[in-house]
């Protein structure tokens, strides 16, 4: 059930980033879902190596645990995501020209 529900808010603030920079939106909000499935595997990834180096005794047959640890690296690989496409977005906002005015100009009075 949680993963449904953070399945669904990801995907709706990514849809609202997109919506907000013009961008395309859906394609933005699978997008940010996918970066929590990424980011919670390579957490995975890490932990797994770390317990194998380490010896640190995880249980990986236990589902809460795995989910406790895979939970933040998603949410981390997410909110990375959306705040790097808010800065790139912010720098690429195009001022629209109101065109109307220029009709009958030469183009090198512009």
């Amino acid at each position: 059930m949680l993963s449904i529900i953070l399945i669904v808010l990801l995907g709706r603030y990514f849809y609202r980033l997109a919506e907000e920079f013009n961008q395309h939106r859906w394609l933005f909000a699978v997008l940010g879902v996918i970066s929590y499935y990424a980011g919670s595997a390579v957490g995975g990834l890490v932990i797994g190596f770390a317990d194998m180096i380490f010896d640190l005794g995880i249980d990986f047959d236990d589902t809460s645990t795995l989910i406790f640890i895979a939970v933040p690296f998603g949410l981390g690989a997410a909110i990375m995501f959306y705040h790097i496409l808010n800065k790139k977005w912010k720098k690429e906002v195009v001022v629209e020209k109101d065109e109307i005015q220029d009709i009958g100009r030469n183009l090198e009075d512009s």
